[in-house]
């Protein structure tokens, strides 16, 4: 921005009286002019830095005596005006700026409002209401538990319903109870007393079925991969088990929910290889419809 030195410069060429006559009403522009500058100059140069004007005095020939003193005057209105519309445009610039420091100012503010933390507040124990309820609220019925307790209820009612052997044989009690328990569809109930069963007595001949009935457990619950490691479980760890073979023929029906027909139809293939022969008319038939089911080519 440029500080600007008007009046000496401006009247230093003006001589007669008739054109300082004339000139009063530009004397009274120029003095605003300068009054005005100088404010808008202690805005913007806070510390007065000095600029030369860019409109300095009046290059043109001295006019000859005698001569009408218009040409200065008309120079001098040209360069007033020249100086009224530099300030405007100054003005103009200085609110502009103006604005845009306030916008930028409010931004930062939303700033740190949103990248401050949230003011900790003191725990306070609320006070026991001395309000009572209204008496049209409704209120539930001592009488009558939630759904959730309803349910478990129910489900513990079904459980206990099971009989629970007690032949005096434990191990076969133990896998009756299981089978029980799966046969009643408390699959839940049913998986924990043949795992328990399996870790008791792996040795026993009943571990084959137990291992095998866990993974009918999760099938049935609708747990094919949890199915699927029962049932290869069983054939690895009981290959020569009761329940071998169907163990194998249902881990090609857990392969197919599990939508993994390539891997079903090497089931059946190795099931052939080693049970083919000797399988029940139930498994072979189970085997049968996996295959056309997961579309083995052999």
């Amino acid at each position: 921005m440029r500080r600007i030195i008007v009046a000496a410069v401006l009247l230093s060429s003006i001589g007669v009286t008739a054109v300082a006559q004339t000139a009063d009403p530009i004397n009274l522009r120029v003095g605003k002019l300068e009054k005005e500058m100088k404010a808008v100059q202690r805005k913007v140069f806070p510390g007065g830095v000095a600029i030369e004007p860019e409109i300095g005095a009046s290059t043109a020939p001295a006019t000859a005596g005698g001569t009408p003193a218009t040409a200065p005057i008309a120079d001098l209105s040209a360069r007033v005006d020249a100086l009224e519309t530099q300030l405007r445009t100054l003005t103009g610039q200085v609110e502009t700026d103006g604005n845009r420091i306030r916008k930028l100012e409010e931004a930062v503010k939303v700033m740190q409002a949103a990248s401050a933390p949230p003011p900790v507040e003191a725990s306070v124990e609320p006070a026991p209401s001395v309000v009572s309820a209204p008496s049209n609220i409704a209120r539930p019925s001592a009488a009558r538990p939630p759904a959730a307790a309803r349910s478990d209820a129910g489900r513990r009612a079904a459980i206990e319903a099971v009989e629970i052997p007690a032949t005096g044989d434990t191990v076969q009690d133990a896998y009756d109870y299981g089978f029980r328990l799966w046969d009643a569809k408390l699959y839940p109930e049913a998986q924990v007393k043949l795992k328990e069963f399996v870790a008791k007595h792996p040795s026993h001949r009943l571990a084959s079925r137990a291992q095998n009935l866990l993974g009918r457990a999760y099938l049935d619950e609708g747990k094919p991969a949890l199915a699927s490691v029962a049932f290869y479980d069983s054939y690895q760890k009981f290959a020569r088990g009761e329940r071998a073979a169907e163990s194998l023929s249902w881990l090609g029906t857990a392969l197919i929910r599990l939508k993994k027909p390539a891997d079903a139809c090497k089931v059946y293939k190795e099931f052939d290889d080693v049970y083919g022969a000797n399988a029940g008319a139930e498994v072979k038939s189970r085997v049968a419809r996996g295959k056309t089911d997961a579309k083995c080519t052999a």
